[in-house]
């Protein structure tokens, strides 16, 4: 039988169940005990929200790992290869170990129909559970309670924030949001929250089920200045933590503050020095991510974002605001056709100076007239392209040196934007990582 390349696999994988997405946990736990399958990893964290839960995952697993634990992230979705989503110690998996794995999946299931992330999520878990892994932190895909990373029992649940989106499966309203994700929630064990103002519906299944819930700015908190943070919290017995001075970061200081108290939980130990040193080189691709190129002897600086969502693009044009800037900033931009265009650029206009809006590489996408006739209603700049690509490649060719380039909207608009740098830097333009 001729062996499957990853290629091969993802291609099988794409049209193994009738749809994509196919919410219950009963297939995965069903092929999860053919397999075997106990636990991951000795620890578990689970990580759920609106936004912020790449950041926050890379927060968690840094410092387990400045801790000298051998530490796996089972993250989604990815950029430019499969691959980044199941990481080992900081590396991505090899096409050879997730090919053993998809087949060892494949074997084991039988006649159970699984998604694309299901056959992945086991995949993962049969992988770290083979490294036998100190701890592994796992990013639900949609949702929280019916997702596949949920057949596995958290020690630490984590809530980034609580806000509308995939209306189709979570439902229109933060109450019924909240309720999908507490149901990663495990009875006793602690769960973290890092919206201040958390539904009732999240407070009351954390209630029903004994688990003690840390909400910010109730039982733990951050506190900004102008050059420097301050974290206050709680460990596991209830005994005051605190960082003073921190240095500011470039990923979101709210997730690096919610980060920090999913750790206190975990870890006993607490050396602050080693968790300044985790904090602060922890890096994310694509959040926040910025990079510099060279376009026709000009140094010009890109930041990549994959927010998506009105949250999201709030906290973007607050970052964006904040810093200084000598020169424009021009915006590249392609977004998801259930995505909410308006909350998305009404909480970015007056932040660029000029847009370039095209259609993203799937069917998917909004179509890049819609985006321009929403931004010319507001009075904004805006031309259309073909792609990405060219989007990215016409505002490198308009900038000026102080000029920067955003560009953000969608993973896709991302890893676009993404193999361009890397085509650019092969052909001698000197894209530079951030």
């Amino acid at each position: 039988m001729t062996q499957r390349s990853l290629e091969d696999w993802l291609g099988y994988l794409e049209q193994l169940h009738p749809v994509a997405i196919d919410m219950g946990l009963e297939r995965c736990q069903e092929v999860a005990a053919r397999l075997g399958l106990t636990r991951p990893a000795r620890q578990v964290v689970t990580v759920t929200g609106t936004n912020g839960k790449g950041s926050t995952c890379a927060f968690i697993a840094r410092m387990l790992a400045g801790q000298g634990k051998t530490v796996g992230v089972y993250s989604s979705p990815h950029l430019l290869r499969y691959n980044e989503r199941v990481r080992f110690n900081q590396v991505d998996a090899t096409d050879e170990a997730l090919c053993e794995a998809f087949e060892v999946v494949e074997q084991a299931r039988g006649s159970v129909s699984l998604t694309y992330f299901e056959m992945g999520t086991l995949a993962a878990f049969w992988l770290f559970e083979r490294e036998a892994l100190d701890a592994v932190v796992l990013e639900v895909g949609l949702g929280g309670r019916l997702d596949a990373v949920n057949i596995v029992d958290a020690d630490v649940a984590v809530v980034t924030n609580i806000g509308l989106d995939h209306a189709e499966w979570l439902g229109t309203t933060r109450e019924s949001v909240a309720f999908e994700k507490a149901g990663i929630f495990r009875a006793t064990k602690p769960a973290v929250c890092g919206d201040a103002d958390p539904p009732e519906s999240m407070l009351e299944s954390a209630a029903r089920s004994a688990v003690p819930l840390m909400v910010r700015g109730r039982d733990f908190d951050m506190r900004r200045e102008a050059t420097c943070w301050h974290w206050r919290g709680r460990d596991a017995q209830g005994a005051v933590r605190e960082l003073l001075d921190l240095p500011m970061l470039t990923l979101p200081l709210d997730n690096a503050a919610l980060a920090l108290q999913a750790f206190a939980l975990l870890e006993p130990s607490w050396r602050p020095e080693q968790l300044v040193e985790a904090l602060q080189s922890t890096r994310v691709t694509g959040r926040l991510d910025r990079r510099t190129v060279y376009c026709r002897g000009v140094e010009l600086s890109v930041m990549l974002d994959v927010g998506h969502n009105p949250h999201a693009a709030a906290y973007l044009a607050e970052q964006l605001l904040r810093e200084s800037k000598s020169g424009r900033r021009l915006a590249v931009f392609g977004l998801l056709a259930d995505k909410d265009l308006v909350g998305v650029i009404d909480a970015l206009t007056t932040v660029f100076d000029a847009w370039a809006v095209a259609p993203l590489p799937t069917h998917r996408s909004r179509s890049a007239d819609g985006l321009r006739s929403a931004l010319m209603e507001r009075g904004e700049a805006v031309t259309i392209y073909t792609g990405i690509s060219e989007a990215l490649q016409r505002q490198c060719d308009e900038a000026r040196e102080g000029d920067e380039i955003v560009v953000f909207g969608s993973f896709y608009c991302v890893a676009e934007a993404l193999a361009w740098l890397d085509r650019h830097a092969s052909s001698g333009g000197h894209a530079l990582g951030g």
